[in-house]
């Protein structure tokens, strides 16, 4: 609703504008036309900036105050530049050097200040002062997903408890893997992916976290692997990785990169499975222990089934034994049900 009273003001305002030019004395002997299509011209470029404002609905506040500072002291430095430079320019106002100087060199200084600060702006940020210190809060720093910990699923049952304050962020080459996955002619890799596209769609849904796809600053190009990229983007951010992958854990922490591994949490946390639940999983190896055979849930999960191995290949139920929380997962040791 205020953005709508904005624009509507803006309307009047360039209205206003307009009256005001053709009342002016240069305009007074003009045909009558002529005021009539100020008023015209006025009121279709305020309504094209609307157009421009609406149709841009992913603002960057730090595009935005760069542009702003930009041109801010792009303008101071060129009225220093013009103080410094007034000695030496001709004392006539009508000189051509008079006239046109200020316009270029201000135009010169303004892009380049703007450009300067458009592409430093992640390293030295000018934006509002309360958003810039609320990164330095404890609890309020953006959480950025991994395509494991998505998967892994339990991260959605973590937001339902109202435990994240701070907005989620999903890089958008995370989505792409995910996607790419789900299409996947591999069985097991196509369900995984298409969990972890369920589950991201669970979490944009939720009303107790906000979830943001954000693409990364660059291409993908070279020997630079998704997990670098992940970690270069938490950096500038200034956010922690939520992950269940141990290898990005560590590779964070040499660049101080925080992380949440589910899986640590998960050791002081109720184990999902307890003695006695009953599953069905597909088993598709031997195990080490004679007679064992290894089965994956569709989280990931690791299923060790007793006496499985004659069934390699199929799907069985099995009842749980015992579990095995580690910081590189969870292990299910189960038998078959009879």
């Amino acid at each position: 609703m205020a953005t709508i009273i904005l624009r509507v003001l803006f309307l009047l305002v360039a209205s206003g504008v307009a009256v005001l030019i053709f009342n002016s004395e240069a305009l007074r002997d003009t045909p009558s036309w002529v005021p009539w299509g100020v008023l015209g011209g006025m009121i279709a470029g305020a309504l094209a900036i609307i157009g421009i404002d609406i149709s841009l609905r992913r603002k960057d506040l730090t595009v935005i105050t760069a542009v702003y500072f930009g041109l801010l002291i792009g303008v101071f430095v060129t009225y220093i530049a013009l103080l410094a430079l007034a000695p030496f320019l001709p004392q006539s106002g009508l000189h051509p050097v008079r006239q046109w100087l200020p316009p270029i060199l201000g135009s010169v200084l303004c892009y380049i200040c703007t450009s300067l600060l458009l592409q430093t702006r992640s390293d030295f940020r000018f934006i509002i002062p309360y958003v810039e210190f609320a990164r330095d809060v404890k609890g309020l720093r953006p959480n950025l997903l991994d395509s494991s910990a998505i998967i892994d699923g339990r991260i959605a049952d973590l937001v339902e408890t109202g435990l994240f304050q701070s907005r989620f962020v999903v890089p958008t080459f995370i989505v792409d893997e995910l996607h790419e996955a789900a299409d996947s002619t591999d069985k097991s890799r196509r369900i995984r992916g298409r969990r972890g596209l369920d589950i991201l769609n669970r979490l944009r849904g939720s009303k107790l976290v906000d979830l943001e796809v954000l693409s990364s600053e660059d291409d993908g190009g070279g020997e630079v692997s998704d997990e670098s990229r992940l970690v270069e983007m938490a950096r500038r951010l200034h956010g922690r990785i939520i992950t269940n992958d141990m290898n990005l854990s560590k590779a964070a922490a040499v660049r101080s990169v925080a992380t949440i591994n589910i899986n640590e949490v998960a050791l002081a946390l109720k184990p999902s499975f307890v003695t006695g639940d009953t599953f069905e999983v597909r088993l598709v190896k031997p195990g080490e222990e004679p007679g064992q055979a290894v089965g994956y849930l569709d989280d990931g999960t690791m299923v060790v089934v007793e006496g499985g191995r004659e069934r390699i290949g199929r799907t069985v139920r099995a009842s749980v034994t015992s579990t095995l929380q580690t910081s590189a997962g969870r292990l299910v040791f189960a038998r078959l049900e009879a």
